[in-house]
C-alpha cells in the first residue's frame, strides 16, 4: 500500500504522464514521441490547475464578502473536492481503490462489458470516497471493498453511455469520462433533455455560445461574457471598484485560458488515442476502445464555463432560500464546471438549458450534502483531516452527487443484500449497453 500511496501523492499532473508514456511504449509509439505526448498532458494539467486556482483565488474573497454582506450563516462549510480526495485516500480503505478499480476495469474489458480503458487512475478517489463512507457506517471492510467494485462498475457504465456524445460534441475521438462527478451528471441531464424537447416553443430555443455572440456582438464573446459575469459577482459582493474590475479581468482570463490549457491536454492525448485505436482495429477488428480520461478535457468548453459561472451566484442564492439546507457552498463553487461538463453535451451546448437543469442539480446536491455532513465530518476526523476550526464540514461535489446517495444509503440500510442488488443492476446495465452498441455497430457496418 506504500507504493500506491506514493503514486497518489504524485498527483495527476505527474502520475498520468508516466502512465501515458508507458502505455505509449506498449502501443509501439516511438519513445521520444511517447515521452513528449505524456509530458504535454502533464503540462496541460498543470496549466489547467493554475487556471482553476486563479478561479478559486478570485472567487474565494468574493464569496466571503457575499456571505458576510447577506448574513449567510449555515452550519456546514463546503470544503470542496481537494479536501474530499485527501479524506478519501487518507482512510484505511481508500488506498485500495486504485487496485480494485484496475482489476474491475480489466475484468470488464476481458468480458467485453466496457469499452473504457481507464488511464485516469488518480480519480479513483471518487470510488474511495463512497467505499470509505460505507465502511465507516457499517464497520465492515469487506462490504466497503465490495461497494467499491459496484461503484466502479456503475462509473464505467456512465462513461460508456456518455462516450458517443462526448466524442461528438467535444470532438474527443476515442475518449470517455469515467469520472465520479461528471459522468453521473450526464444521466441526470437526460430526463431534462426529454422534458425540454417536449415543451412547445421552448424546444425551438437554442442559446449556445455562437447564438449569444451572434445576437450580442462583442458582448456575446465568451471572454467578454466572463468579464461581465465577474462584474456581476463583484457587485453582488459589494467589492470596491478596483476589486470588481480585477475580478472581471480575471474571470475573462479564465474564459480565455481554460480552453487553451485543455487544447494542450488534447495535443498530448491525440497520438496515444490514435495508436490505441489502430492497435484495437488490428488485433480486434470491429471492436472499439475508449481511453478513459479526466473530464477536465471538457471544462474549457465555452458553454460549460459560461453556464458554470452563471450558476455561482444562483448556487449561493439557493443555499439561502432552500428550507432545510445547512451547507454553505464555498470551495466547490470553483468546481462547478466539473458538475456540468456533460450537461452541455447532453443539451448540445445550450447554455440556458444547462443553467436550468444545473440549478435543479444544485438543489439536489445541497440537500444530499446536508444529509452527508455528519458522516463526512466523522470520516474527516477518522482520516486525521485538518478541520481548520469548523465543527461541521461537507462537500458539495461528491458529497452531493445523486449516485453516492444511492450507494451509501443502500450500503448502510441494506448492507450485503442492497449492494448485491446494485451489483446485479450494474451488471445488467453493462450487458444491455454492450448489446445496444453491438446492434448500432452492425447497422453502421451495413450502411
Amino acid at each position: 500500500m506504500g507504493v500506491i500511496q506514493w503514486i497518489i501523492n504524485l498527483g495527476a499532473s505527474v502520475f498520468l504522464p508516466i502512465l501515458l508514456f508507458i502505455f505509449g511504449l506498449i502501443l509501439r509509439i516511438k519513445p521520444g514521441k511517447a515521452f513528449k505526448a505524456g509530458l504535454t498532458v502533464g503540462i496541460g494539467f498543470i496549466g489547467l490547475n493554475l487556471v482553476i486556482n486563479l478561479l478559486s483565488s478570485q472567487l474565494g474573497p468574493a464569496t466571503k464578502l457575499m456571505i458576510h454582506n447577506y448574513g449567510l450563516h449555515l452550519q456546514s462549510i463546503d470544503v470542496g473536492w481537494p479536501a474530499a480526495s485527501a479524506i478519501a485516500y487518507g482512510t484505511a480503505l481508500g488506498v485500495m481503490a486504485i487496485p480494485i478499480g484496475v482489476i474491475v476495469n480489466v475484468v470488464l474489458l476481458l468480458f467485453g462489458l466496457t469499452r473504457t480503458l481507464d488511464v485516469d487512475l488518480w480519480n479513483y478517489w471518487h470510488v474511495a470516497f463512497a467505499g470509505s463512507i460505507i465502511y465507516l457506517l457499517t464497520n465492515n471492510m469487506w462490504l466497503g471493498i465490495f461497494s467499491m467494485v459496484v461503484v466502479t462498475m456503475f462509473t464505467y457504465f456512465f462513461a460508456d453511455l456518455s462516450a458517443p456524445k462526448v466524442q461528438e460534441y467535444y470532438g474527443l475521438d476515442g475518449i470517455s469520462f469515467p469520472h465520479g462527478l461528471s459522468a453521473p451528471g450526464y444521466v441526470f441531464a437526460l430526463p431534462f433533455k426529454w422534458l425540454f424537447d417536449h415543451i412547445p416553443g421552448f424546444n425551438k430555443v437554442h442559446v449556445n455560445a455562437e447564438t449569444v455572440q451572434k445576437h450580442l456582438g462583442v458582448f456575446g464573446d465568451m471572454t467578454v461574457m466572463g468579464a461581465i459575469i465577474g462584474l456581476v459577482i463583484g457587485l453582488l459582493a459589494h467589492m470596491s471598484v478596483a476589486k470588481v474590475l480585477q475580478l472581471a479581468v480575471n474571470m475573462a482570463a479564465v474564459m480565455m485560458l481554460m480552453p487553451r490549457m485543455v487544447s494542450l491536454l488534447m495535443e498530448g492525448l491525440t497520438p496515444i488515442s490514435e495508436a490505441a485505436n489502430k492497435m484495437v482495429q488490428k488485433h480486434f477488428p470491429g471492436k472499439k476502445l475508449y481511453i478513459g480520461m479526466d473530464s477536465a478535457l471538457a471544462i474549457g468548453q465555452q458553454s460549460v464555463l459560461s453556464a458554470s459561472l452563471i450558476l455561482i451566484p444562483i448556487t449561493l442564492f439557493l443555499a439561502v432560500i432552500l428550507p432545510g439546507n445547512k451547507v454553505l457552498p464555498f470551495v466547490d463553487l470553483a468546481t462547478l464546471p466539473y458538475f456540468f461538463a456533460l450537461f452541455a453535451a447532453a443539451f448540445d451546448g445550450d447554455i440556458l438549458k444547462t443553467v436550468i437543469a444545473g440549478a435543479a442539480d444544485i438543489v439536489l446536491s445541497l440537500y444530499i450534502s446536508t444529509w452527508f455532513a455528519p458522516v463526512i465530518t466523522k470520516l474527516a476526523k477518522a482520516a486525521s483531516f485538518n478541520m481548520k476550526g469548523n465543527a461541521s464540514i461537507s462537500v458539495l461535489s461528491d458529497g452531493g452527487v445523486w449516485t453516492n446517495f444511492i450507494y451509501i444509503m443502500t450500503g448502510e440500510k441494506f448492507q450485503w443484500i442492497g449492494m448485491t442488488v446494485l451489483f446485479v443492476i450494474a451488471l445488467l446495465l453493462l450487458f444491455w449497453l454492450k448489446m445496444r452498441n453491438a446492434r448500432k455497430d452492425a447497422m453502421a457496418a451495413k450502411a
